[in-house]
């Protein structure tokens, strides 16, 4: 097939794009700005558009299927181009339901943990040779694409984001793969520029359990109020598998997971992500593989990238930086380090970047995320505020939100930087958190500062 991608820079559009090229399709695509790793990966392949921008003519009878992506607008002239032309045009997951719809789908789900979870499950697969077709938010260690598509394997394990298709589609994305077998890892609002309120977010949810086929499977968190509520109240004839986090402790800054052949070290820490191994065990196990070799491979799981990722450790002291960004993670995130690391003093640092943790009404919900931490530091741009449109966020507000008396706060990144590089870090963990980088912050030069 002759594959044409329409803002083809994305992190999940160039993956696909560089899947279906090794697949032996023939693609092209456009985009108006490409960063890295993107670029280097879509040129590693031949892939890169020779210019930035939009162009019509780039649209012509010979291609078989447009891929829209979400970055794209609805007035986006290539896209108005191939409406013209009555192409064959797919958002990202419609496409993948299509190249998947003779496989076993198994779809992940939640506000928090979805990508871990995917992680690990392949993870554990490619740890056995076991193969699958696969799309997952995260670059995985042994991997070299985050998408993978084939004719012949059996099952594709798909990461089931809840945001919005594309400009053409406004249904979440994970509405869309009608899952054999589904997982929910938790329920926390988000994405509030597209879901305004708590019941509209739910909502979503509901639907994605529904879409499960006929006698399809739904593992989900037990622990999730709002999960367990929608789990419970389905009416689709599916079977249901709860599960919770498994019992474990920390030893000289060592997680020991419980099993039946007794405790055993595992390279991940924190609740959050204990409860994300029991749910992917329960997952691999609908996928053939039995405890014992689950229990094996997950030994060795190091983490997904961006998420819980050491950048440094000394002697004595330790930094990681985290993808959290939303209030359940940034909690969840901040105990697991205090957790593992009970000797340490834990400097946590956040950067509100997205539009929701930017929403001045957003703000209420990091009440206490931050609390076991014992210096806590917000980083926010108001340029960023500015940008997104919102209403300006005052830093009492912030300060008000969080509910902590000794939180520091920046909102110029040469001061963040310069707080940061200042700290004395002995017997000290460091933890960084954003979807962004602090306004330029290089994480290399963290390692410095440590060592």
């Amino acid at each position: 097939m002759r594959i044409h991608f329409i803002a083809i820079g994305g992190s999940a559009m160039h993956n696909l794009a560089i899947a279906l090229h090794k697949k032996g399709e023939k693609v092209t695509g456009s985009d108006d700005v490409i960063f890295e790793p993107s670029k280097s990966r879509l040129n590693k392949y031949k892939l890169l558009p020779t210019e930035e921008g939009w162009d019509p003519a780039n649209i012509t009878e010979e291609i078989d299927v447009v891929i829209l992506g979400m970055h794209a607008k609805s007035d986006n002239p290539e896209l108005l181009r191939a409406q013209e032309l009555g192409l064959k045009i797919y958002s990202y997951p419609e496409f993948l339901y299509e190249q998947s719809k003779e496989k076993t789908r198994v779809v992940i789900g939640g506000s928090h943990g979805k990508t871990t979870i995917t992680s690990m499950i392949l993870h554990v697969l490619h740890y056995h040779d076991r193969n699958v077709d696969y799309m997952v938010g995260a670059q995985l260690e042994g991997f070299d694409t985050m998408v993978h598509l084939t004719e012949e394997n059996d099952f594709i394990v798909l990461e089931g984001d809840e945001y919005l298709s594309s400009a053409l589609d406004r249904r979440p994305k994970f509405h869309l793969y009608q899952p054999n077998i589904a997982l929910v890892s938790g329920i926390a609002w988000d994405h509030i520029n597209v879901f305004p309120t708590i019941e509209n977010y739910k909502e979503q949810f509901k639907i994605f359990m529904n879409s499960i086929i006929n006698g399809g499977a739904l593992v989900y968190n037990e622990e999730d109020v709002l999960v367990k509520e929608l789990a419970e109240a389905t009416e689709n004839p599916i079977r249901k598998f709860p599960y919770e986090t498994p019992s474990y402790s920390v030893e000289d800054g060592e997680t020991l997971l419980s099993t039946p052949e007794g405790d055993m070290p595992i390279e991940v820490f924190g609740a959050h992500n204990l409860n994300n191994i029991a749910g992917a065990k329960w997952i691999c196990q609908h996928m053939g593989v039995d405890e014992d070799d689950f229990y094996e491979a997950i030994a060795t799981f190091k983490g997904a990238s961006k998420r819980l990722e050491k950048i440094v450790e000394t002697d004595n002291s330790v930094a990681f930086k985290d993808f959290a960004h939303s209030p359940s993670k940034v909690a969840a995130t901040t105990i697991a380090v205090k957790e593992q690391f009970k000797e340490k003093r834990l400097v946590a640092c956040l950067e509100l970047h997205t539009y929701s943790s930017l929403n001045a009404e957003f703000l209420k919900e990091y009440k206490g995320a931050l609390k076991m931490a014992d210096e806590a530091v917000v980083f926010f741009s108001p340029e960023a505020v500015k940008i997104k449109q919102l209403e300006e966020v005052s830093e009492s507000q912030i300060r008000e939100a969080f509910d902590k008396e000794s939180l520091k706060i920046y909102t110029d990144p040469i001061a963040f930087k310069e707080y940061l590089f200042k700290q004395e870090y002995t017997d000290t963990a460091l933890l960084l958190m954003s979807s962004g980088n602090y306004g330029g912050l290089d994480f290399k030069d963290v390692e410095a500062i440590l060592n």
